[in-house]
């Protein structure tokens, strides 16, 4: 072998390294963004093709030309070299909405995923004399774990599942021996289908008038992300810590609760949200109450009765009280006289059994909003917060980022911020608010709603035709929902000239720069991530 050879094939080897560490990392994020969940990550596989794509079968095509006999090795690597920089190219270019956060437990996946594909190069390397022929065989192996570099990924999770158990388990023992040694620490569960993160926040600010109080941040509501905040952030002088609680299936808030042992807690909503791993409503329902399954006898839950699959069930085993802004039968905590303005809303909070109110105002609109303030305010009237505290700390509250918030912008825009996991109730509301705003033109972006399992197309459509009524014009982004909303727009009465359909949120932002003017109003409906298109 000549130096050439020597130069071409090590220069092969290393790009096809180089590609495998890039993708690797890219399978990593999207097992990260499935909860580092195998089972869930083969279902993106399968539902976005990601493992028969353009470019793995063509690494395949180009890996099956290089091991024929009759391919020259040095046409090989002159071909492996060509293709693998196009790849280069293509991934430079790629940007995602929620990148790899290289967490340890990420890390330790990567460095498993890649250690695997380079002990696989090594040993095929030392089948064969010299070094050029063993950088050239090294190649090969680099372009296979390339190509199935999403394979890596899930066995390196299964060969780390035992040891992730063990940390895991250590970091819940040293959270559970952090509670116990803060025996006067009041806990406050919240969860619901929608709406929690929103009512964890006013929660923390009206109960923050009066205790030193703590909230998990962001959407930490996984037993692991409830761990972590307890390690990291609860100091022994908070008396008050807030545990927001998600769930996708059953038994996952219930898991939460035998690591927190909350006192009190808060239902906000039980409706289509997850119904993909859910399959029912009543899954969900029982998921939810798992949390008022879990509080002692004298604490207290309150849940949202404006929903039927909450109204109709009872509680029995701790102190229940029910708040509600449409369906008030048998609600303790009611709102009445609520006006709208460009400043907020105002509304009168009522206890109809021993006939207090208090009168709230507060920056935020939209009726969800008025439901998450009931049950914040209610929750700390009940805690002992003074009246004028809750009254201070409503007038101050701040929007929830994405959560229908809503902003001024240069060039006279109004943008409605619902980017974050869209709902059918949630739009409902949201369209709602867009519908009222005048004058100016109304413009819905949305690429719809996900996760509803069999009632996917139906409930997309719904919420299609309600956009009719209550749009202008929509930008419909992405194709996963794409021909369900189109057919509601239309049975809506929404003409084509309209409708206008784009790629991605870059696209739709073009699309949106050439149309919108001062005084028209924009909501962003929703936000898929990069596991959606």
């Amino acid at each position: 072998m000549t130096i050439f050879h020597t130069v071409l094939f090590t220069v092969a080897a290393a790009a096809a390294l180089a590609n495998c560490c890039v993708e690797l990392r890219r399978c990593l994020m999207m097992l990260q963004q499935n909860s580092y969940r195998p089972e869930r990550y083969r279902k993106w596989l399968s539902q976005s093709a990601d493992s028969t794509s353009g470019l793995r079968l063509t690494g395949f095509i180009v890996l099956l030309f290089c091991i024929t006999p009759f391919c020259p090795p040095v046409a090989g690597a002159v071909l492996m070299i060509v293709f693998l920089a196009f790849c280069i190219s293509v991934q430079s270019r790629r940007r995602y909405k929620k990148p790899l956060v290289m967490t340890r437990r990420a890390m330790r996946i990567y460095s498993t995923s890649l250690a695997i594909a380079v002990i696989a190069a090594g040993a095929l390397s030392l089948a064969g004399t010299g070094w050029s022929g063993g950088a050239y065989r090294m190649a090969l192996v680099f372009l296979a774990a390339y190509c199935l570099s999403h394979v890596l990924v899930i066995v390196a999770t299964w060969l780390l599942e035992p040891l992730e158990r063990h940390i895991n388990a250590k970091y819940t023992a040293q959270a559970r021996a952090i509670l116990e040694s803060m025996p006067g620490l009041r806990i406050v569960g919240i969860t619901g289908s929608y709406g929690k993160t929103t009512t964890k926040h006013y929660l923390h600010a009206m109960l923050g008038e009066k205790y030193s109080t703590l909230m998990t941040p962001g959407s930490f509501n996984t037993p692991l992300g409830v761990v972590r905040t307890i390690r990291e952030q609860l100091r022994p002088y908070h008396e008050v810590f807030i545990v927001e609680m998600g769930a996708k299936n059953i038994g996952d808030i219930d898991e939460i609760c035998r690591i927190v042992h909350p006192h009190d807690g808060i239902i906000t909503a039980v409706g289509p949200q997850h119904l993909e791993s859910f399959k029912t409503l009543a899954n969900v329902q029982a998921t939810k109450f798992e949390l008022a399954d879990s509080l002692p006898a004298d604490g207290l839950v309150l849940v949202n009765d404006d929903f039927e699959q909450i109204a109709d069930r009872p509680v029995g085993n701790t102190r229940c009280l029910r708040y509600a802004v449409r369906n008030t039968a048998a609600a303790d905590y009611t709102a009445s006289g609520i006006d709208y303005s460009p400043a907020g809303s105002t509304f009168t909070l009522n206890c109809p059994a021993d006939g207090w109110s208090l009168r709230l105002r507060t920056p935020l609109v939209g009726e969800c909003n008025i439901s998450n303030v009931m049950a914040a305010a209610a929750m700390a009237r009940e805690l002992g917060v003074p009246d004028s505290s809750i009254a201070y700390a409503a007038e101050r509250l701040e929007q929830v980022e994405h959560r229908l918030s809503i902003k001024r912008v240069p060039g006279g825009l109004t943008i409605i911020d619902d980017a974050f996991n869209s709902n059918p109730v949630g739009s409902a509301m949201a369209l709602d608010v867009l519908a009222a705003m005048r004058p100016g033109k109304r413009i819905l972006v949305t690429p719809g709603m996900i996760e509803l399992g069999s009632g996917q197309k139906e409930l997309n459509e719904e919420f299609g035709f309600k956009a009719a009524s209550a749009a202008d014009i929509v930008i419909v982004v992405g194709h996963y929902n794409r021909q369900a909303i189109s057919e509601g727009l239309s049975r809506g009465g929404m003409g084509e000239g309209s409708v206008y359909l784009a790629e991605s949120f870059a696209h739709a932002q073009t699309i949106l720069a050439g149309m919108a003017s001062a005084g028209d109003t924009v909501l962003y409906e929703n936000d898929l991530p990069d596991t959606f298109k």
